[in-house]
């Protein structure tokens, strides 16, 4: 069903006189590759592990300004459902500037939007502050993360992912006691303050991501820099006949250190001398990011509309939509489960050890799990894939069902372990339009769950309004999950009709 990218990350020589060579890139898989891992790592945690833990601060908001669940919902259902929406307007910073600008700058806006935060009147000024300032910032740095280990990995893709995203569990867990202990103590104004302060770390973050390109130590024989070029997918964009750009998305090799070495050198002509002038270099400098806005643009542009549009893939579009239904059931119990504790008296016990916690720890394990199960070479990472997708959507049928801890507690950990099948979404999204277009395609991706965050948790808040329990909430978001389901497995269906009549029209003709 997938092609294979097995010649990612390597140099191809078209020379058509030689047959074609591949020289490995000597970052992919191993080297700087790892720091791309242990930065995404910190991404998570300071990105997804906050969002995850808004429960505590969701908590708090209903006490201050006195309003509906619905409607204070709504702050952290715009923060997480924000931060992937702007998916594809973050490709665009992506194409333009690259990972490392994107993310650096993302880090800063998250970091004003919890420090403005912390001045709220009302609920409608978190909206404003937290949920679409913090959000878009938070998305600025989400992104930049999850493509560039995609780009440093090439045979272990699963579970570099698996490995970075474990971030989102170990961030929930910390978050988790962190805001606690800072409402405890400080309250949650002073908390958010703080928690402002500690998102700056997504800046050193985004330094540590390195452009992909052969640098001064990738010479070949003959001294030369080698060109690195992405792979062409076989099924990428296949639907219209064409294929995009083969260019990295980060521009060619180099391109990112070209703006910054040009910048730097000093202006070395005499004053008599007109040769190299500084205003010859200032121009220069700026024609060139001009081109490069320009190609980032175009690149972005045609990724979604142009001839390769990667909506006339119609697998990747089935992908788009089971996202659309998917993520809110995830996220619902992150959020509500605080408030369900009450309701069911089971406080002290959660005290002791909380069950959003419980999630977070056995997340971390299913993701890293997951990951090294899919890259097994005999193993479908699409298999693993829709598993873990039924055991989640099953997992959140019963869990309105179980009134003791003990049970809930359980379900929590089958949540937690089926809810690591995210750390596959970047290799399946990956394998569906190829490594050239993983910066759009994986940006629609989100874009998708961030419409279904930021609907779910509001939705389920308003039905707990009306009929005082939240079985409905749980029920519905469960069978919205199904219907999900079936848009991935009507694309197979079709494919294996397909291959059956044909078969059966060769049996004939023979």
């Amino acid at each position: 069903m997938y092609a294979s990218h097995e010649d990612i990350g390597y140099d191809i020589e078209d020379d058509p006189k030689v047959k074609k060579t591949l020289k490995r890139h000597p970052n992919i898989d191993g080297g700087w590759a790892w720091m791309m891992v242990l930065a995404s790592f910190f991404v998570h945690i300071l990105v997804m592990g906050s969002q995850m833990a808004l429960g505590v601060l969701n908590m708090e908001w209903l006490e201050e300004f006195h309003q509906s669940r619905g409607l204070t919902a709504w702050v952290s259902s715009l923060s997480m459902g924000i931060t992937l929406i702007v998916g594809p307007f973050i490709g665009l910073f992506i194409n333009t500037c690259g990972c490392r600008w994107t993310a650096i700058i993302g880090g800063l806006v998250t970091s004003l939007g919890w420090v403005l935060s912390a001045y709220a009147a009302n609920v409608h000024y978190l909206f404003i502050t937290f949920g679409v300032t913090a959000g878009f910032g938070s998305g600025m740095a989400y992104l930049p993360a999850v493509v560039m280990v995609g780009r440093y990995f090439q045979k272990r893709r699963a579970l570099a992912q698996g490995l970075s995203t474990t971030g989102t569990g170990f961030g929930t867990f910390l978050m988790t006691f962190l805001l606690k202990y800072l409402c405890t103590e400080y309250g949650w104004r002073n908390a958010m303050f703080i928690q402002g302060a500690v998102s700056l770390n997504l800046c050193v973050c985004g330094a540590l991501m390195r452009p992909l390109s052969p640098g001064k130590e990738g010479k070949d024989a003959v001294g030369t820099d080698p060109q690195v070029l992405p792979a062409h997918s076989t099924e990428s964009v296949k639907s219209s006949g064409q294929l995009g750009r083969a260019e990295e998305k980060e521009g060619s090799p180099g391109q990112e250190e070209a703006l910054d070495d040009l910048a730097a050198q000093p202006c070395q002509g005499k004053a008599g001398h007109r040769e190299n002038p500084c205003a010859f270099r200032a121009l220069k400098a700026v024609s060139q990011l001009t081109m490069r806005v320009r190609k980032g643009f175009q690149d972005w542009y045609s990724g979604y509309f142009g001839a390769a549009s990667l909506f006339t893939n119609q697998m990747f579009v089935a992908f788009v939509f089971w996202a659309l239904f998917a993520y809110s059931s995830f996220v619902i119990p992150f959020i509500h489960l605080p408030e369900i504790v009450d309701l069911y008296h089971l406080s002290e016990q959660n005290d002791v050890f909380p069950l959003t916690s419980i999630i977070a720890i056995v997340h971390i394990f299913g993701k890293v799990i997951l990951g090294a199960v899919a890259d097994l070479p005999c193993i479908s990472v699409w298999n693993v894939f829709l598993m873990a997708n039924f055991t989640l959507v099953l997992s959140i049928f019963i869990l309105p069902l179980m009134h003791t801890y003990a049970g809930l507690a359980v379900i929590c950990a089958l949540i937690g372990f089926s809810s690591g099948y995210f750390s596959l979404m970047p290799v399946v999204t990956e394998d569906l339009v190829g490594i050239e277009h993983l910066a759009n395609a994986y940006g629609i991706i989100i874009c998708a769950n961030g419409i279904s965050a930021l609907l779910g948790p509001p939705f389920a808040g308003w039905i707990y309004d009306i009929t005082q329990k939240y079985d409905f909430s749980f029920y519905i978001c469960g069978l919205l999950y199904l219907v999900g389901l079936l848009f991935l497995l009507i694309q197979p269906c079709i494919q294996i009709i397909q291959r059956s009549r044909q078969k059966s029209v060769g049996g004939t003709c023979v």
